[in-house]
C-alpha cells in the first residue's frame, strides 16, 4: 500500500501533471492507495465548486482511508521534528510531520511532492513511493 501526499492530489485533481501525479494516475487501479484523514481535509476543502468537490470526495472515498494521529504517533511526530531541527532542518508544517511520522513507523511509503518530505526521507528512512515500482 502506497499513502499519497495531498501535495499529489492537488496537482493530480486541477490536471498539473508533475512526476507525482503521473505516478500516482499510473498506480490507480493497479496498487493499493490510502489516503490519510489529514489529506481528505487538506484535499477537500480546496475546491470551489460543489460538483468538484463531490466527484474528489467519491475518489478519495473509495480508497483506504487511514485515521494518522493517535498517542503514539504524537509522541513520535514531537521526537521526529526535534531531531531534524537538532539537524538544522525547520519543518514548516505540523501536518506534514505527522504524515511522515504516520509513514516511517508504518513502513508505507508515501507518494509526494512537497519538499518539506525530504528531510524525513534523506535522516529519518521514510520511503518515497516515486521510487517504488508500480
Amino acid at each position: 500500500m502506497i499513502v499519497v501526499d495531498s501535495s499529489v492530489w492537488i496537482d493530480y485533481f486541477s490536471g498539473k501533471m508533475t512526476p507525482a501525479a503521473e505516478k500516482l494516475d499510473s498506480l490507480l487501479g493497479e496498487t493499493p492507495i490510502a489516503a490519510g484523514d489529514l489529506m481528505l481535509v487538506e484535499v477537500l476543502q480546496g475546491f470551489k465548486t460543489d460538483n468538484d468537490f463531490a466527484k474528489a470526495r467519491d475518489l478519495l472515498m473509495s480508497l483506504n482511508i487511514v485515521n494518522m494521529l493517535n498517542t503514539t504517533i504524537a509522541l513520535k511526530s514531537a521526537a521526529n521534528f526535534r531531531t531534524l531541527r537538532k539537524k538544522g532542518v525547520t519543518v514548516r508544517k505540523t501536518i506534514d510531520t505527522i504524515i511522515a511520522t504516520y509513514c516511517i513507523e508504518n513502513k508505507l511509503p508515501l507518494l509526494y511532492s512537497d519538499k518539506d518530505f525530504q528531510p524525513f526521507e534523506k535522516h529519518l528512512k521514510l520511503q518515497n513511493a516515486r521510487h517504488t515500482a508500480p
